[in-house]
């Protein structure tokens, strides 16, 4: 087999669906890190207490409770991997390299995208799990929508440009 050092671009240079997608994930990554997740809501006998979360506020706020573990699964999970996973598909389709090593790089990040909506759950069982108490209130707010929508707009992606690199290995 012949061993092609061509990037998946030039393979299909009118695939602009691919760089849309691209920038498409990656904006939506920002705003939903950046954008209210929850607002929690809690009774305090006389008074509401309201706090208003985005994956970032988060972490942050886990880390200063000393929540290290859960603050590092969370940081990694739902901010780290998502910009790897869009920068390796970023190198997989610009950067001309060998057959061999586009095909170890997807095989990669197939096996890291079984991990892609952890962060998704996680945000789902602690809003199910913060409803379940009585005098707490959690509402979903918009980040919680637009980071699902980059988890799903980078796992299209990768479905895609996995394809187009099995279709340029015939």
């Amino acid at each position: 087999m012949a061993t092609s050092r061509k990037s998946l671009r030039e393979f299909y240079p009118r695939h602009y669906e691919v760089l849309l997608l691209l920038i498409a994930a990656t904006a939506a990554l920002v705003m939903g890190l950046s954008l209210p997740l929850v607002k929690v809501e809690k009774l305090l006998l006389v008074k509401r207490a309201t706090s208003i979360y985005s994956v970032y506020t988060g972490v942050v706020s886990l880390w200063k409770q000393g929540e290290y573990f859960l603050a590092g699964v969370i940081f990694f999970f739902s901010i780290i991997f998502p910009f790897m996973k869009i920068a390796s598909l970023s190198v997989i389709w610009f950067f001309r390299m060998a057959d061999s090593q586009r095909k170890s790089l997807l095989q990669w990040l197939e096996g890291l995208g079984r991990w892609s909506m952890l962060d998704v759950f996680i945000v789902s069982i602690l809003i199910v799990a913060v409803k379940l108490k009585p005098l707490v209130s959690v509402e979903a707010k918009p980040g919680v929508y637009i980071f699902a929508l980059a988890i799903l707009l980078s796992m299209i992606a990768t479905m895609w440009v996995d394809r187009l690199a099995k279709r340029a290995l015939r």
